[in-house]
């Protein structure tokens, strides 16, 4: 036998407010109910044991309260599903099969019937992962997750990786037409079929992973704490604000006269007027001066600032809660006083901290980034951005990447800024080999890699 059950979200519990009055609550929820009938209560009371149709629950309504209270009955209920609080479980055979749980508000949930005898396929924005101890099936198309309580619901899902209707489904033991047409109905509800997405030219220009990053780091279509949450606090150490230098082969750089620049320099708006990104060099390359001047106006730690959990800095970008995760790398291919190679750049100390010479590893980040380019055209100076990832995800929780990739944006700013205020050439580029840059660094891939690519060099005369 093969029912649709409903069940309140766990977590969530009925309670007695007043005299015949009751709330619902959980430690991130309330809802007050006012006074209910006994119809009322029985039926509530159903819905936190999960063990219910929802026929079954309105046939309670009508025995215990008369016709009067059923449509009451209906007002709440529905009520309950836009409040994103109940649950609706496939059981088959006296088991559950999968269950679908939403995660975010409001929640306009349509049960869609199947047509038996039409194949459906898995949408294409759907993945499965593992929560806890179970495995669930999401998409960012839809604000909810489906529960797969046992290996039935993992083997239906990979048959939907092909055209399936529920006859065919029935080839998997223990489901049977009727669970199959109610597992198709759930995943249909919750757009975890595919539809009409193939067909909608907006959809067809997402890719996959581009849509679930959106979805899943901005609030309103997930369940999860989002922002500063301090979720590592006592129980791993935060990363230290300035990262420990690489190599004591340093170069100490030139240091501008920054006073003197607030004076002389080119008027902000005709920087911002002129700026535009250059792809060639001058014959003669960027000195040691001016790279030291770029660096020091662009990204040099002007002060170490105390914080309550975690240590923070001052440099001359912005940075989302001062963490300041970004790291430069300087792959140099030519610049005067400064040989060709691999260097660190130490914010605080203001010096190139040499990694290596220019190996094979290290000519690639060039002619990887000539490519990129689109000109062909080597930079004189490739400046890699790589990110010490968890001065950020021990902070922040959902949004950590999507911070990142906002100071990588706000960084480039600066440094086409800084670059058209000293008559440099500079072009950001739009990918990179994170992978390459980890090898020539040795660096963690999952700890620090590259997220930002930017080319600097001499400008040429014309």
């Amino acid at each position: 036998m093969t029912n649709l059950l409903l069940s309140f979200k766990q977590g969530i519990s009925a309670i007695a407010t007043s005299e015949n009055g009751f709330g619902l609550r959980s430690p991130t929820f309330s809802l007050e109910l006012g006074q209910l009938s006994e119809g009322m209560q029985a039926a509530i009371a159903l819905l936190g044991d999960g063990d219910a149709t929802e026929e079954q629950l309105g046939d309670l309504v009508l025995d215990k309260d008369g016709a009067a209270e059923v449509a009451r009955f209906y007002y709440y209920l529905q009520l309950f599903v836009n409040r994103g609080i109940i649950c609706h479980t496939v059981e088959s055979d006296g088991s559950p099969l999968a269950t679908l749980v939403p995660i975010s508000t409001p929640y306009k949930l349509k049960l869609l019937r199947v047509e038996v005898d039409k194949k459906y396929t898995l949408s294409r924005f759907a993945y499965v992962r593992r929560q806890d101890s179970r495995a669930i099936v999401e998409s960012p198309l839809f604000p909810a997750k489906v529960i797969l309580a046992d290996w039935r619901g993992a083997a239906l899902i990979g048959e939907l990786a092909g055209p399936q209707d529920c006859h065919t489904l029935t080839k998997i033991p223990g489901v049977s037409p009727e669970a199959a047409r109610l597992f198709l109905s759930l995943l249909l509800s919750a757009e975890l079929l595919a539809t009409e997405e193939e067909k909608n030219d907006t959809l067809i220009q997402w890719e996959f992973h581009d849509l679930l990053f959106h979805a899943r780091s901005r609030p309103g279509r997930h369940d999860k704490p989002c922002g500063k949450t301090h979720r590592f606090l006592d129980k791993i150490q935060p990363l230290p604000a300035i990262k420990p230098k690489m190599s004591q082969d340093t170069i100490d750089l030139y240091k501008p006269d920054v006073e003197r620049l607030k004076e002389s320099d080119v008027p902000f708006t005709r920087i911002l007027e002129d700026r535009k990104s250059i792809r060639h060099y001058g014959d003669k390359p960027i000195s040691d001066k001016q790279l030291g001047e770029f660096l020091y106006r662009s990204a040099r730690v002007r002060e170490i600032v105390p914080r309550p959990y975690i240590e923070c800095s001052n440099r001359p970008y912005p940075c989302g809660g001062a963490c300041y995760e970004l790291e430069l790398y300087l792959t140099i291919d030519r610049c005067d006083r400064i040989p060709s190679g691999f260097y660190h750049y130490h914010p605080q100390e203001h010096q190139l901290c040499k990694i290596s010479e220019k190996t094979t590893e290290v000519e690639k980040l060039l002619t990887d980034a000539a490519r990129a380019n689109g000109e062909d055209c080597k930079p004189q100076v490739l400046i890699t951005l790589a990110a010490r990832f968890q001065r950020v995800a021990w902070d922040y929780e959902s949004v950590a990447y999507s911070l990142i990739l906002k100071h990588v944006g706000v960084l480039y700013q600066t440094m086409y800024l800084v670059a058209t205020a000293m008559d440099l050439a500079s072009c950001a580029l739009g990918s990179g080999n994170s992978n390459l840059l980890a090898a020539v660094a040795g660096t963690d891939y999952y700890a620090e890699s590259s997220v930002g690519e930017f080319m600097l060099g001499s400008k040429p005369r014309d």
